[in-house]
């Protein structure tokens, strides 16, 4: 596709696992050039994380879906002359990625201010897991130590369980997330200043943010918010917010009136509580809606609450999901074809431009593939 917002920018990524590649991909994917710096031979650590043991040449499937549209570069950052060419790429690059630990970069003379004395217009963005003060500065920055550390395994599950976390790397994804941002608006800035930027993220940061709802209620009451010990949807929420179990599956009820659901679906028992009981009373309201919606079929009810222009839904898993024609309409698929002549199907970039989607057919690249042509380019 032509025109793409970041075309002429070029991203040096010293990153690995899920973080900072995924914020290297979401780059990619809106025109930048994305190099990344990795050990030779081996490569960065991602290459051997496998998600469900599944393997796609000699990385992981994993490394395949969040470093699709790149290049690879390989260095030996101990060696001096590999060092030199590096320093190269930082004079010519606009962005510079990394997600280890805070001394690791300095101790290849690659932190931010090194980093600026060659390339004052450089964007040096960066992600750590606690930040890079503090008694927790060097605690394990993984996904699940993070979302038990910040309170986040008490929102999900209902709260007569114990911590629930949740079934993706969500601190990765955030962070990721968040320091596009952050790059963007660092980029928007040079552009009307001339000056670079320093970004940074950390994972505890993105998931304290991801809370931002939860958190000011306890900032104002100083309670822990609780769980729903039935159907639980989300803690802030009053009944009948959650998912509900019915005769052949479950069904997913929103934020609405408990006396008109009572109309709606015939469940006079509802009618029992005060409008205001809502909150207070939910664990006994959806006691009682529970108790009710395991007599019918989710169609049954779904047809009752559309037609009544109520909020709900079917309970899909992935097959069920992507058999729809609303999800084959998105189009959120794309095949990628690897070095080994197989095709790999991931998701797309979710961002539409000018009506066009964002498609990229080109595969995560090898360890150091591009290394010679790069060093010709220097």
């Amino acid at each position: 596709m032509n025109g793409l917002p970041l075309q002429g920018i070029t991203v040096l990524e010293f990153s690995q696992y899920l973080s900072g590649p995924s914020a290297g991909l979401r780059l990619a994917d809106l025109g930048a050039r994305v190099i990344k710096i990795e050990r030779p031979v081996v490569g960065e650590a991602g290459r051997k994380l496998a998600i469900k043991d599944l393997w796609v040449d000699e990385s992981s499937l994993l490394f395949h879906t969040i470093n699709r549209n790149k290049e690879s570069f390989t260095a030996n950052l101990k060696d001096p002359g590999d060092l030199i060419l590096v320093k190269k790429l930082i004079a010519k690059a606009d962005v510079l990625i990394h997600n280890f630990r805070p001394e690791v970069m300095g101790k290849n003379g690659l932190d931010y201010a090194a980093v600026k004395a060659i390339n004052p217009r450089m964007i040096y963005a960066e992600i750590s897991g606690y930040g890079k003060t503090g008694p927790w500065k060097n605690k394990p920055g993984q996904d699940l130590l993070l979302q038990s550390m910040t309170g986040l395994t008490y929102t999900t599950g209902n709260g007569n369980n114990g911590p629930v976390p949740f079934g993706i790397s969500i601190a990765d994804i955030m962070a990721g997330s968040q320091l596009v941002q952050g790059i963007l608006g660092g980029l928007i800035r040079r552009q009307k200043t001339g000056t670079g930027a320093w970004i940074e993220v950390s994972l505890m940061e993105s998931l304290l943010d991801f809370q931002f709802e939860l958190l000011t209620t306890y900032y104002t009451t100083r309670q822990q918010p609780k769980r729903s010990h039935v159907a639980n949807g989300q803690p802030l929420l009053s009944a009948p917010y959650g998912i509900y179990d019915t005769a052949d599956g479950h069904i997913a009820i929103a934020m609405m009136d408990i006396h008109v659901l009572a109309d709606t679906i015939g469940c006079s028992a509802l009618r029992d509580f005060e409008k205001s009981e809502a909150f207070s009373k939910r664990d006994e309201i959806k006691t009682v809606l529970a108790a009710h919606l395991v007599n019918q079929n989710t169609d049954y009810w779904l047809d009752l609450l559309h037609d009544a222009g109520l909020w709900a839904m079917h309970v899909q898993n992935w097959e069920e999901m992507t058999n729809e024609e609303a999800y084959q309409a998105l189009g959120m698929e794309q095949e990628i074809d690897v070095a080994s002549g197989k095709k790999i199907i991931t998701t797309r970039c979710p961002i539409r431009l000018d009506g066009k989607r964002l498609l990229s057919k080109r595969p995560a690249p090898g360890v150091g593939v591009d290394t010679e042509r790069i060093k010709a380019e220097l």
